[in-house]
């Protein structure tokens, strides 16, 4: 290969790597760790220093696979401190084997089946006259309202997180981040 050719690929290679970067960047870093479009939630979960705590609950659940899986899932994500905030020794009960079915209940209320953008809620918000209800993956009912420029998520307890990231894609769905734990009503 000639020296002319070699310069020609790497100025097309390097156009090339130019031309992806920007989609790369517009996903945003969560926990310090770039998230993937084409990775699945789990996997970039799993990188993110600070949605640690949730991996662990969601590998105690027993819900990887189903996070790895097909999709497509709107997963509100809650953060190390979102669960921190919880009463002391929530957290290590609830990682508990005899406590399974419990945490799957709770981890599965931060899933909604389907991929919704943050447009695809702005709609629903507009539809809903202010607030989109959405129907998560254990049958809970979470209430999704314009807060600031964001997002505010409401769960059947009455309790109220902020999206403190959005839109973070997903080759399996979306994530956003939120500062607090969703709880089930009662």
């Amino acid at each position: 290969m000639s020296i002319l050719s070699s310069k020609r690929l790497v100025g097309v290679a390097l156009a090339l790597s130019l031309s992806a970067a920007p989609a790369l960047a517009k996903n945003p870093m969560v926990g310090g760790a770039p998230m993937y479009p084409d990775k699945p939630i789990a996997v970039n979960a799993s990188h993110a220093k600070n949605l640690t705590t949730l991996v662990a609950a969601v590998k105690a659940a027993g819900l990887v696979d189903t996070l790895a899986g097909p999709g497509p899932f709107t997963v509100f994500a809650p953060t190390n401190a979102a669960f921190k905030a919880l009463p002391k020794g929530t957290v290590e009960t609830l990682l508990k084997p005899e406590n399974v079915e419990k945490l799957k209940g709770i981890l599965l209320g931060h899933v909604v089946p389907g991929d919704l953008s943050p447009a695809d809620l702005d709609n629903q918000i507009k539809d809903g006259g202010g607030k989109a209800v959405l129907k998560t993956a254990n049958g809970d009912a979470l209430t999704v309202m314009k807060s600031g420029k964001g997002f505010s998520v409401t769960d059947g307890a009455g309790g109220t997180a902020k999206v403190e990231i959005s839109d973070v894609k997903q080759s399996n769905g979306v994530v956003y981040v939120i500062n607090k734990v969703l709880l089930p009503a009662g």
